[in-house]
This record gives structure tokens, sequence and C-alpha cells, in this order.
């Protein structure tokens, strides 16, 4: 009977989700509410909402209940999209706030990846990126002083990088060698992007290029596991 009813509990809530009774980004009643909404037991419930989340269609915090995911942002196939692009194209406000912005000696593996000799001056911009007001993704962006000394005391805040450096600096981004890989997030990023210490997290680590093979800026971005999604093309070798 109990599996009867934790069926039917789970098809039920599946249907509001569906039809998009509670929005993403937003936290269901209280399992004593839900659970007398739909005629079963707190034990029931429990069945139904685990298996949704399994399936990612809802995810669990242990102090503030179950929520439904935000919009998940993806990147179309074989296209180089700013963070303000993704989210502009999808209809979503994109927010950028700046929590470093400095100009300080580059490591030897940033020298090296930006072809500039060990110790020049780079600068450092770090930016909690949102959309609609939920925070996305945490992102530090390096590039040669030389290039780009704008970027060192331009105001970021709830701009376009790309666009800054196009404007101000006469740098056109053209191309990026992106690598992608998951990690949990430590306590101080789990803090910056609202889930919980632990979670899953997208690292995306690039160098973006101008059109004549000059590297720019290193890229190193964190993306909540639950709202980013990452698409290529790949074809077989003849």
């Amino acid at each position: 009977m109990t599996g009867t009813a934790s069926t039917q509990a789970y098809e039920q809530l599946a249907r509001d989700l569906t039809v998009g009774r509670y929005a993403p980004g937003s936290r269901l009643p209280g399992e004593r509410e839900l659970a007398t909404q739909l005629g079963v037991s707190r034990a029931t419930l429990r069945l139904a909402l685990s298996r949704l989340e399994s399936e990612g269609i809802l995810q669990r915090s242990a102090q503030r209940g179950w929520f439904v995911p935000t919009q998940v942002i993806g990147e179309p196939p074989s296209t180089l999209q700013s963070f303000t692009e993704m989210a502009r194209a999808r209809g979503l406000r994109p927010t950028a706030r700046v929590i470093r912005q400095e100009v300080r000696p580059a490591g030897m593996d940033e020298a090296a990846k930006l072809r500039i000799a060990p110790a020049s001056p780079v600068v450092e911009v770090d930016r909690l990126r949102g959309m609609d007001g939920t925070p996305v993704c945490f992102d530090v962006v390096v590039v040669p002083e030389n290039r780009a000394a704008a970027l060192a005391t331009a105001d970021l805040t709830d701009v376009s990088l790309y666009d800054v450096l196009r404007e101000r600096c006469g740098i056109e981004v053209h191309r990026s060698a992106y690598t992608l890989m998951a990690e949990s997030a430590d306590a101080e990023l789990a803090r910056l992007l609202g889930i919980a210490a632990g979670a899953p997290v997208l690292v995306g680590d690039e160098v973006a290029y101008t059109s004549d093979g000059t590297p720019v800026l290193i890229g190193h971005n964190k993306y909540r596991g639950d709202a980013y999604r990452f698409e290529a093309d790949l074809f077989r070798r003849a």
C-alpha cells in the first residue's frame, strides 16, 4: 500500500512541477503541509520526494527544505558566449558582484599560458555571477596588465567583461580553449553560491585568444552543479 501511495504522491508532485505550480528556485511547502495536501504520511511523502531528487527534479537542503532547481544554463554547441550573453539569450538578467580587482605578479603557470615573463603584472578580477538574483558562478579572470590596464580600474559590476575588453582595451576574444571537470564545493564557495558545503560544482578553466592566436585571458569558473550544462558537437575521425 505504501508503494502505491508513494507512486501516487510522486506522480502528483511531478504533474505540479510540470505545469509550473512551483517556480524554478522556489521552496516547496513544509513536509507536514505537503503530506496533508497529498493525503499521505510524511514517510510516504519522503519516498516520493527522494525519487524526484534522484531524477534531478527537486533539490534538498538539510536546513531549508525542498526546492525546485533553478533554470539550467547551457552553452550552444561550438559557440563561445560570455556569461552575460548566455543569460540574456535565455531572457534572464545577468548580475556580477566584484569581490577582488587588483594588479599582482603573474604566477609561473599563468605566465606560461599568457606568454609573458614570470612575475609580469596581471589584472585579476574575481566576481560572483548571477541570473535573476540567483548566484550561479564564481568567476576568476586574469589578464596581462600591458594589454588591458583599464581593467584594473573599470567598473565591472553587472557588466560583460568581454564588452569591457573590447570597448576599453581594444581586445576582441575570438576563441577559447576550455576544459571542464567536477569537484565539491568548499565552505567558502558554498557560502557564495548558496549551496551546501560538499555539493557538486562544475569547474571550467579556459585560455582565451584573439584572432591572431595571442592569449589574452585566463578564466577559472566554478558553476553550481544544478545550474549549468555544457554542450558540444562531437565528430568521429575519418
